[in-house]
C-alpha cells in the first residue's frame, strides 16, 4: 500500500515515515509502555466519546475502514474534526477504494494507505463539482451558494 497525503487538494504520494503505533485498547490498558506512540490506532466500533482525552498526545490517528460497506469510520473521522477538534492526521487503513476517497476527504480524512495511483486518486477527487452537504472540509454547498447567489442580487 502506498501512503497519499492530502496538501491543498491534492493527494501527494508520501515517504512511509516511522509512526510507532498503538491500538486504543494496548494504550488503555498500559499507557506508560506505550509513552513513545506517535500514532492511536481506533477501530470503527469504538465511540469517540470514550477516547476524547487519549488523543492530544496524537500526531496520527489512524482509522480502521474493515469494508467498504462499513460507513462508521467517516462518522468518527467528521467527529475528530468538528467535535474534538483534532488538527494531527487522520489516515484511512484498510479497504480503502478509489470511489470513496472524495467523501473520506470531505469527512476530515487526510493520509490514504491506498492500492491504487496519485493520478487515478487526484482524478477521484474531482469527479463531483459541487457539495450537497456541508462536510468537515468546509466546501459550501451548492444550496448555500444559491441563497447567497439570490440574496447578493
Amino acid at each position: 500500500m502506498k501512503l497519499l497525503k492530502l496538501s491543498r487538494g491534492r493527494l501527494y504520494p508520501a515517504l512511509e515515515e516511522p509512526l510507532s503505533e498503538v491500538s486504543l485498547e494496548d494504550w488503555r490498558d498500559n499507557p506508560q509502555e506505550h509513552a513513545d506512540a506517535t500514532a492511536l490506532k481506533i477501530s470503527n466500533d469504538t465511540p469517540l466519546g470514550d477516547v476524547k482525552c487519549d488523543l492530544a498526545g496524537f500526531s496520527t490517528i489512524i482509522l480502521e475502514f474493515p469494508a467498504f460497506k462499513d460507513g462508521r469510520a467517516y462518522s468518527q473521522a467528521r467527529l475528530l474534526r468538528e467535535r474534538y477538534g483534532y488538527t494531527g492526521e487522520i489516515r484511512a487503513r484498510g479497504d480503502v477504494l478509489r470511489d470513496q476517497l472524495l467523501f473520506m476527504a470531505r469527512c476530515g480524512v487526510d493520509a490514504f494507505e491506498f492500492a491504487g495511483d496519485a493520478d487515478g486518486a487526484n482524478a477521484a477527487l474531482k469527479e463531483f463539482s459541487f457539495a450537497y452537504q456541508p462536510a468537515a472540509d468546509g466546501l459550501a454547498p451548492v444550496w448555500r451558494k444559491r441563497l447567497d447567489r439570490a440574496a447578493a442580487a
